[in-house]
């Protein structure tokens, strides 16, 4: 069976160290031209971290949509795409929170928009949660962290207040699967 859309051409129109921008010319099944913009990013981690009915959150400036927001623990490395999800959630869970767990179980993998990117995160569930001191990046020095109690995450979800799409998921698919 034909691919429902065939690549003819590709061309990088923008890349810096987290990301590429290309531009592909395409044919469709019904042999129909077009263009499909695709922004290539690494995978990250998205890590929920709970503990005694609580949701450890952190809350930084977004600079593309000018404000502060809470969200999940969550990052990537640019510099190591093909790294160990697993080890890159535990980095990236004492980074921003200073939090160790005694376990990370993975929950799942989605993509963060694949209308327009390849970008796809894995989700982990960190439980026996102890505290150590943050090792923030230059980047996150304005970044705070808190825990919350999992009924007040769910209304912050609820009101608006909590946007970011990859926290809404993950709180969602655990909620989905038993395991909040």
């Amino acid at each position: 069976m034909a691919p429902d859309i065939r690549t003819v051409a590709t061309r990088i129109v923008y890349e810096n160290r987290w990301m590429r921008v290309r531009e592909d010319a395409i044919v469709r099944q019904d042999g129909s031209p077009g263009i499909y913009g695709v922004v290539e990013k690494t995978d990250f981690a998205v890590i929920a971290p709970i503990s005694n009915g609580a949701i450890h959150l952190v809350e930084q400036y977004r600079y593309p949509v000018q404000g502060r927001y809470w969200e999940l623990p969550q990052g990537s490395w640019e510099d190591a795409p093909g790294i160990d999800p697993l080890e890159l959630a535990r980095a990236e869970l004492r980074e921003e929170t200073g939090l160790t767990a005694e376990t990370m179980l993975h929950v799942g993998h989605l993509f963060e928009c694949y209308g327009h990117s390849n970008q796809g995160f894995h989700i982990y569930l960190a439980q026996g949660l102890r505290q150590g001191e943050t090792r923030r990046e230059h980047t996150e020095q304005d970044m705070v962290s808190r825990a919350f109690p999992v009924d007040e995450v769910l209304a912050m979800i609820s009101s608006g207040v909590i946007k970011d799409a990859a926290t809404v998921a993950t709180l969602g698919l655990l909620r989905l699967k038993g395991l909040l």
